[in-house]
């Protein structure tokens, strides 16, 4: 074969490449034109700004990360390189500050994650078959909080053997690990510890934030090798199914095509839900606006009293937003909420083997709890076990999206809302006691 007939065969595999259904050299002449204007300051601000960053970044890092060898069987593929590429780009000073500020304001203060995250509790809720629901919410709670149990009893062990301190490693790395991330953990269990102690918050939250995020980060790694885990032993893995004995998927499969008027009322369904959540939080804010939405939503699918027309709609409407938000929404992490300087900075032999201890102890009780319980141990180690030491709502999207089962994400939300609520509780007890 002569070098020209060469060129045109990798420009015939080239053309027939596509990345959310571009073809590629078309894909790269975008990249290349938001990158320009990202580099030169000219990208609009507010929701266009944002988007263009983060979708066409996302479509790429995920298509890069899901054909690298060893990132895709073992780190999650695509979700790891989304986060960790666009953190990458922002440590290298790649990204400029006014296009950070933006996305940040729109993933934060616009809302854009409540926003995500409302489509997918809806959809997934409405979706599961009622008595599953049932049956596995009931098991769920139990297992996630004694693998907590667990995983704090771990590290304080191998603190106090390796030095760092039976007190000082529940304290200051699981226990803020567990807390449901920043907003809702850490920056009030600061505050709880520096009343007590009689410091400054800024002090104790120096302390803490290093071991939300990296624990965030190997939680996400976790996530990537629990689903080659899965592969390798299919035994131990539900595909995205939580509960053993079932006849039924947890997702109900359902057939019917969108159309745009079905997306438009997913779309109101889950801002109502959303909506309902933030009112009865304004009356009882010790439980999280996501915690009551979940509630909420549950109940109702309980109780039968949702049309199946609507539950399709939320359906849909949620998996239009996973397929087209879910790599954008996790740039959008790792642009606003990685900050790979710190984790870096906070990283020493010691302190990193507490962190994995307890990242691998919340996944080995959960993993052997939902055994116990009925459920797949792959599922159940990453909900229950892995989701409790993510950093909040955007964890729980990476973790998910690691081992590619982003259906859970009600469960998962549950560890992260539900449980860090009983962290946060616990903590103001045990700062009285151990500190």
């Amino acid at each position: 074969m002569n070098d020209t007939a060469i060129k045109q065969s990798i420009l015939q595999k080239a053309n027939a490449v596509k990345i959310s259904g571009i073809p590629l050299f078309i894909y790269l002449a975008i990249t290349a034109l938001v990158a320009v204007c990202m580099v030169l300051d000219w990208l609009p601000g507010g929701m266009i700004g944002a988007l263009a960053i983060m979708m066409v970044f996302g479509f790429l890092l995920n298509a890069i990360g899901d054909n690298l060898p060893i990132v895709k069987t073992f780190l999650g593929g695509g979700a790891i390189v989304c986060i960790f590429g666009s953190a990458s780009m922002v440590s290298a000073g790649l990204i400029p500050a006014s296009v950070i500020e933006n996305v940040d304001t729109f993933m934060n203060a616009t809302g854009f994650l409540n926003f995500y995250i409302a489509a997918l509790i809806t959809g997934s809720i409405l979706g599961m078959d009622r008595k599953l629901l049932l049956k596995a919410s009931l098991r769920f709670l139990p297992v996630a909080l004694s693998a907590m149990t667990f995983a704090v009893l771990m590290v304080g062990a191998v603190g106090w053997a390796v030095g760092f301190g039976f007190k000082d490693a529940i304290m200051y790395i699981a226990i803020p690990m567990m807390g449901g991330g920043m907003g809702a953990g850490v920056v009030p269990m600061s505050g709880i510890y520096a009343a007590e102690l009689g410091v400054e918050a800024s002090e104790i939250i120096s302390r803490m934030v290093p071991a939300s995020t990296l624990g965030n980060c190997m939680a996400i790694i976790g996530a990537g090798l629990l689903a080659k885990l899965g592969e390798v032993k299919p035994s131990l893995s539900g595909n995205g199914k939580l509960m053993v004995k079932q006849d039924d998927s947890l997702n109900q499969k359902n057939d019917d095509k969108p159309d745009l008027q079905t997306l438009g009322m997913g779309l109101i369904l889950s801002a109502s839900f959303y909506l309902l959540g933030t009112v009865v939080n304004k009356f009882l804010p010790f439980i999280h606006t996501y915690a009551w939405m979940i509630i909420l939503v549950a109940l109702t699918k309980a109780i039968g009293i949702i049309p199946k027309s609507f539950e399709n709609a939320t359906q849909q409407w949620s998996k239009f937003v996973m397929k087209n938000w879910t790599s954008a929404l996790l740039v959008g992490i790792g642009i606003s909420l990685i900050d790979l300087k710190a984790v870096a900075a906070a990283i020493s032999p010691v302190y990193l083997l507490l962190v994995i201890v307890v990242v691998g102890g919340v996944a080995l009780g959960a993993g052997i709890g939902g055994r116990l319980v009925g459920f797949y141990p792959v599922e159940s180690a990453v909900t229950a076990g892995l989701c409790t030491t993510n950093m909040g709502g955007t964890g729980d999207v990476a973790v998910l999206s690691a081992c590619k089962r982003m259906e859970l994400l009600p469960f998962a939300q549950i560890s992260t809302r539900i449980c860090g609520a009983l962290v946060l509780i616990l903590a103001s007890i045990l700062v009285k006691i151990m500190l």
